[in-house]
């Protein structure tokens, strides 16, 4: 049965843009001002978008103009002979350790918490075919060469899954390793013939605590991963950084993952946008970041993990408080916080006053929880990060 075209085309017509669009936009903007949960809940600014809608309008399969200047901008900050734009973290990742592993079997050391171990699905499986060496740092920090040493896999025996690529993750749960650890590793699994990848997703914050140039810290290794979407606030993206053949081969693995894109030139934009205008900003972040450790250590609750860049963990149990009781009381605010539990996470747009907010929240419960009859137990010490976070499980009015 034929109908008329017109009707056709009404009734796939949408309109996504309501009447309180602009206003709708401005409220999520003050609620990611006051979340917590993470920094990829960061939104462009209509600055950006301006930015943004001025790029070019290529196919970056064939080729894009913005998007092939912002990846030759990336590899040259980098020290890398190439870069290649990517949707996600995830992808920029596994596509390198894709574009890596040529015949298995092989396996990926890394730490446990390892972001391409713990969370992107179980790909290095699925994409590649690897096994993992998951690896408790020793010094419940960082992977140290010594950690490398006693966990690689370089036997010729049958059973094993031979090593062929160490990948680092800096910033690891905001934590920075140290840069002279950093090539120890390298010139060891180098002198091994082996590669070198880092999972950079935050590495701007590094440079920008450390004051240590992009090169240097990339340096030591054959890949870097980069990620525009968390700490520098772009939509989307991430780059991936290396040798011209290594990333023509990745180019090729990216288009077979289905991740080959077309005009790209709006989010090569964005992202050339907060290189320019974010990055500034990281320094203010840690500094906010380290005003919650300083607050809540006054308080009286453990650090777990301190405040190195822009994340900070806390248990506030030897104030007698769980992380549900500052949850509830910060949803209750008439402009609420959004909080994820022990995980404490700022952002380019997070708040002074959220910030103020969420201390005067955990200040009180434990000035209730005094006068209620709580004491500290006197054995409590600071414990070790066990993991990412602990989630809230959200009331049904949160929902």
């Amino acid at each position: 049965m034929s109908v008329p075209f017109s009707s056709i085309a009404e009734h796939i017509k949408l309109d996504l843009l309501s009447k309180t669009h602009a206003l709708d936009n401005a409220n999520k903007r003050k609620e990611i001002s006051r979340t917590f949960i993470s920094d990829t809940v960061t939104v462009p600014t209509e600055e950006m978008y301006a930015y943004g809608s001025l790029a070019t309008l290529g196919d970056d399969v064939y080729f894009e103009p913005s998007t092939a200047a912002l990846e030759a901008h990336v590899a040259q900050i980098t020290g890398k002979e190439a870069g290649l734009f990517i949707s996600s973290g995830t992808a920029s990742n596994q596509i390198a350790l894709r574009t890596h592993l040529k015949q298995p079997p092989y396996s990926i050391l890394c730490d446990h918490r390892a972001h391409i171990h713990k969370y992107e699905a179980g790909g290095a499986a699925f994409h590649s075919g690897a096994a993992v060496i998951p690896v408790v740092p020793a010094n419940k920090h960082h992977l140290t060469l010594q950690d490398v040493k006693d966990n690689i896999i370089i036997s010729s025996d049958v059973h094993f899954a031979p090593t062929e690529v160490v990948a680092l993750e800096n910033t690891l749960n905001g934590t920075i390793i140290p840069q002279e650890e950093v090539i120890a590793i390298s010139d060891y699994v180098h002198s091994l013939g082996l590669k070198m990848h880092m999972d950079g997703a935050r590495i701007w914050h590094v440079a920008a605590e450390t004051s240590t140039p992009f090169k240097e810290l990339c340096d030591p290794f054959d890949s870097v991963s980069l990620c525009f979407s968390k700490g520098l606030g772009a939509p989307v993206g991430s780059c991936l950084v290396g040798t011209k053949a290594f990333i023509t081969q990745a180019r090729r693995f990216r288009k077979l993952f289905g991740g080959g894109m077309r005009q790209t030139g709006m989010l090569a934009a964005c992202a050339a946008y907060a290189l320019s205008n974010n990055f500034p900003k990281l320094p203010a972040v840690h500094g906010l970041a380290r005003k919650l450790e300083v607050g809540l250590e006054e308080i009286g609750a453990n650090i777990l993990s301190r405040a190195e860049t822009c994340m900070i963990f806390y248990d506030p149990s030897p104030l007698g408080i769980t992380y549900d009781e500052i949850g509830d009381r910060g949803s209750a605010l008439s402009e609420p916080l959004f909080l994820g539990g022990s995980r404490l996470v700022v952002h380019i747009q997070t708040s002074e006053a959220a910030v103020d907010d969420f201390l005067n929240i955990v200040r009180q419960l434990s000035e209730e929880k005094r006068a209620a009859g709580w004491v500290r137990p006197q054995n409590h010490v600071n414990g070790d990060v066990k993991d990412v976070y602990v989630r809230r499980v959200p009331k049904a009015k949160e929902i």
